[in-house]
């Protein structure tokens, strides 16, 4: 077995990624790599808003670690989650004038699902870990990401480039500049409507590959469809962008996209 897989938004579920995983031939009984030679891209969120964020994160280390033992890989990505509680480690309740608003890391990461449990194991070695996952993947024709936006392209005008300019961002401790990328990180729905097409164009003409893969805008959300009447990722766009998030903590689908192969 050799073929392409991604999957994201997971967010703490730790049960339902690794059935989804399981059922797509990744994983055995044991939760073990099974994939062999197979490459799967994570893109992101592992954690906030579920109950095992910190389960989450184990787990993708470990697949790293045996993917490529078996000839595989796994590759994970940055998401906004990931910086929401990076920067609530580092910043805390500390007051950040950003964009003329007065912003609190902390606030932002109570709002949307922060989890105690999570920030509690967060310590000096795996927040580099996270804190080094790149932005950005080009896998042939795939060029894999968190969100479906734009700003990607402010950090950079190659693949390797956004993903220097975001690690040291987040290597340094600049409150303003970690918010301009979580602010970045969270933009959606710039692939969608009339002008959509267009921008994931613009994207791709940039940074490489044919196809646009996210995760970050829920499906039934962007469609307007409920989260448990579709079970498969969904492609827009004029097929220039495929949407993964099956919205796993809104009752939606943990969703594994089989890319090739």
């Amino acid at each position: 077995m050799s073929a392409t897989f991604a999957t994201s938004d997971p967010h703490g579920h730790l049960a339902e990624l690794t059935a989804a995983l399981q059922e797509a031939g990744l994983l055995d009984e044991e939760s073990h790599w099974c994939g062999g030679s197979s490459t799967l891209w994570v893109l992101g969120d592992l954690l906030d808003r579920g109950p095992d964020g910190l389960g989450v994160i184990a787990l993708v280390r470990r697949l790293v670690d045996e993917a490529a033992a078996a000839g595989g890989s796994v590759h994970p990505l940055l998401g906004n989650h990931e910086v929401i509680a990076l920067g609530t480690r580092l910043f805390g309740r500390t007051e950040v004038v950003h964009r003329g608003v007065v912003r609190t890391f902390e606030s932002i990461w109570a709002r949307n699902g922060g989890r105690d449990s999570d920030q509690d194991g967060i310590d000096a070695e795996l927040f580099a870990w996270l804190a080094g996952l790149p932005a950005v993947g080009l896998d042939g024709d795939h060029l894999l990401m968190h969100s479906d936006t734009l700003a990607y392209l402010e950090w950079g005008d190659t693949v390797d480039d956004v993903n220097r300019a975001v690690r040291e961002i987040l290597a340094g401790d600049d409150p303003v500049a970690w918010f301009d990328v979580l602010v970045g990180l969270g933009r959606r729905h710039e692939y969608a409507g009339a002008s959509g097409p267009a921008a994931a164009r613009t994207l791709l003409d940039t940074l490489g590959g044919r196809r646009i893969v996210h995760g970050h805008s829920i499906i039934g959300d962007y469609f307007d469809e409920p989260f448990d009447s579709y079970s498969e990722p969904r492609l827009y766009a004029d097929g220039l962008a495929l949407d993964i998030d099956g919205g796993i903590y809104e009752g939606g689908p943990c969703l594994v996209a089989r890319l090739s192969g």
